[in-house]
């Protein structure tokens, strides 16, 4: 497994060579600062640690400003383990975004957006009622019956009903790798990757 933290910039569109447009997200991705390697005989598995984002010195606390010493950087804002790294890395060393290549497909780890309490419309693609018959009013986004009365007497567990929405870890699969700037530390990914501008996100191989 090879992985590298980053930044969601926004999205764009990239025409090719054919003409043909596809719309993909900018990644600000590294570089990266391994800060822990973890190894079988010390940690029980191996694990590369990487950091990534500056932060300012008077918001860490003791125990992140000497653990961060050991790699000689300044403290970091975002600390991601990637287990089994198949990039031989020493402590202190840099991940960039040439660990990519243009034309490999990439799995992509954000959070959502959070929407904040919906309905059961928004939230699971309920139609309502459609129809207004009998007196019925205000019934158009109703989730309607949800259960039994005397039996089974309670909710089942998943039932599909309003509540908050959004703020869920998600791993978008095979998303292309379209363009890399390893001057700016860009890589553009095809289709869309979850959370909103400047979230953080984690590219895995």
């Amino acid at each position: 497994m090879k992985g590298i933290i980053g930044k969601k910039i926004g999205m764009t569109s990239i025409f090719g060579a054919d003409g043909k447009q596809t719309a993909c997200t900018i990644i600000e991705a590294g570089p990266c600062v391994v800060t822990q390697v973890k190894t079988e005989d010390s940690d029980g598995y191996t694990a590369l640690q990487l950091a990534f984002g500056d932060k300012k010195e008077k918001h860490s606390n003791k125990a992140e400003t000497n653990h961060f010493a050991k790699a000689n950087t300044p403290a970091k804002s975002f600390v991601k383990e990637f287990r089994d790294y198949s990039i031989d890395k020493n402590i202190g060393e840099t991940v960039t975004v040439d660990i990519f290549a243009e034309g490999e497909s990439v799995d992509v780890v954000g959070t959502t957006k959070g929407k904040g309490f919906q309905g059961v419309v928004k939230r699971h693609g309920f139609s309502g009622v459609g129809e207004q018959s009998h007196g019925q009013h205000d019934r158009q986004r109703a989730p309607g019956s949800i259960g039994g009365s005397s039996y089974p007497s309670r909710v089942f567990k998943g039932m599909r009903m309003a509540g908050r929405m959004g703020g869920d870890r998600v791993k978008v699969k095979g998303l292309k790798v379209i363009k890399i700037f390893a001057d700016k530390n860009y890589i553009l990914v095809s289709g869309s990757v979850p959370g909103h501008n400047g979230s953080i996100v984690l590219i895995q191989k």
